[in-house]
């Protein structure tokens, strides 16, 4: 009789008990779970977690990753990253090109989604050849504007020469880094299709009722599609601030020898900060120092994309949402 009531208790009449076939397939999904993540999981650990736990360990050694030879350090490659002229100048040059390259080329991307985003006979045309410099390989692109600015056979200083100007060492200080700069906003064509796809989703009846209202092309772009696209830019913001900072391979092949040679014969104006880490890494082989550099340059890279999320918190439109009443936290 007890048992009777136990049984009721548990299961009520009418209710049918779980077979144990489906208890068995609902205990496997965790088991897939893991086994769809296990290779992630896996290529994190070694492609990523290791490698940074190893540099952080060579940058506490002054190994030169050859000799078997080496000793622990502690902190001294970090007091000298702070001590090192050459090191802060190339920092300060990577942030001034940050500076000069990512609000030009968002804004500039920014501009020719407008203007491709109008009605206009040819605007497919237009938009896949603005976009088609986007495509080309770094690489590629960077022999393409050696070519181009070339002092003795480039086709610049022939335009120059054209018009009785004389020849431009556009490849050398001081003019280096404006090349690799026009070269960066050369293929702002991937800027322009993010805005261009952000612009589609602008609401057509806001726009309208701005007009209805009075309001003009200039103040509904201010007033309501900037806004409405701020998440976008701030994207964009985030991607080019990081990748400005890494800038490497574009100043080293603008450099006026190839091969090996390359690093030490970079101009100055274009000696940014990871050319100064390949430099010691494989030019001077100090190993724990260039790692020290690293981790600096990810701790710096950190703390300007905190930065720009701090500032971009207060400025940004999220699901229409004002900054100013948004809470904090």
């Amino acid at each position: 009789m007890t048992a009777t009531l136990t049984a009721s208790r548990e299961t009520p009449p009418g209710t049918a008990r779980p077979r144990r076939g489906k208890r068995g397939r609902a205990g496997t999904r965790p088991r897939t779970f893991y086994l769809f993540v296990g290779p992630w999981i896996a290529g994190f650990v070694l492609l990523t977690l290791f490698p940074l736990g190893y540099a952080f360990w060579m940058s506490l050694t002054n190994t030169d990753g050859l000799s078997p030879h080496w000793s622990y350090v502690g902190m001294d490659n970090y007091v000298r990253v702070f001590q090192d002229g050459q090191t802060l100048a190339s920092l300060g040059r990577t942030g001034i090109f940050m500076l000069a390259t990512v609000p030009t080329g968002v804004a500039a991307g920014l501009l020719m989604a407008v203007m491709l985003n109008r009605d206009f006979k040819g605007r497919a045309l237009f938009r896949a050849l603005f976009y088609l410099p986007a495509v080309v390989p770094g690489v590629a692109a960077a022999l393409t504007f050696k070519i181009i600015f070339d002092k003795n056979a480039g086709a610049a200083n022939a335009a120059i020469g054209a018009v009785g100007g004389e020849p431009i060492s556009w490849l050398a200080d001081p003019w280096v880094r404006s090349v690799l700069i026009l070269m960066m906003l050369w293929g702002v064509g991937g800027s322009m299709i993010v805005s261009l796809a952000a612009l589609q989703d602008v609401p057509k009846e806001l726009l309208e009722a701005a007009r209805v209202d009075g309001a003009g092309p200039v103040y509904s772009f201010f007033k309501i599609t900037l806004p409405i696209l701020s998440p976008i830019i701030f994207f964009q913001v985030v991607t080019g601030v990081i990748g400005s900072l890494q800038v490497f391979v574009p100043s080293l092949l603008l450099a006026p020898v190839n091969g090996a040679a390359a690093v030490t014969a970079v101009p100055e104006g274009n000696y940014f900060f990871m050319v100064h880490v390949y430099a010691e890494y494989f030019a001077k082989s100090h190993f724990g120092y260039a790692s020290a550099l690293l981790w600096v340059l990810f701790l710096f890279v950190l703390l300007i994309t905190g930065i720009v999320f701090k500032i971009g918190n207060r400025a940004v439109f999220y699901g229409g949402v004002d900054p100013s009443e948004r809470k904090e936290g």
